[in-house]
């Protein structure tokens, strides 16, 4: 059993963790096609993503029809880059401006909409398409 200084040292710990900010893609390894988007928590956007899909709830319905289709075992999920938690949401499209020819090279497609979504309320969600 857990000492209760032990139990209370691991849920401030827990409590101080900031999620992990950051662009993702999901990728299609039967096709070779790549949607990109961007997370304030990416370690839970990978299973809300694929309980979308498994529901055919996705909203964006290129990558459901991929999916319906070769089903999840064709599927990854992969952390592109990371963003700094205290970086403040109107500096992160300067920032993806910094980074985007090595975010091109890294995803396989141009980031204009990694820009573009940055602006979205949330911060979240696919953006872009890669083939």
């Amino acid at each position: 059993m857990l000492s209760k200084e032990f139990r209370k040292e691991a849920i401030r710990k827990f409590k101080e963790q900031k999620p992990g900010v950051g662009i993702y893609a999901v990728r299609c390894t039967a096709t070779g096609q790549a949607w990109v988007g961007i997370s304030r928590n990416l370690e839970a956007e990978r299973n809300s993503c694929w309980f979308r899909l498994r529901n055919k709830l996705h909203q964006e319905k290129s990558l459901q029809q991929q999916w319906d289709d070769n089903g999840e075992p064709a599927f990854e999920y992969e952390i592109v880059d990371r963003i700094d938690p205290d970086v403040h949401l109107l500096q992160i499209n300067d920032l993806l401006k910094k980074k985007e020819g090595r975010l091109e090279r890294s995803i396989g497609c141009a980031t204009a909409s990694l820009r573009l979504i940055a602006h979205r309320a949330g911060l979240q969600g696919l953006c872009a398409k890669s083939e």
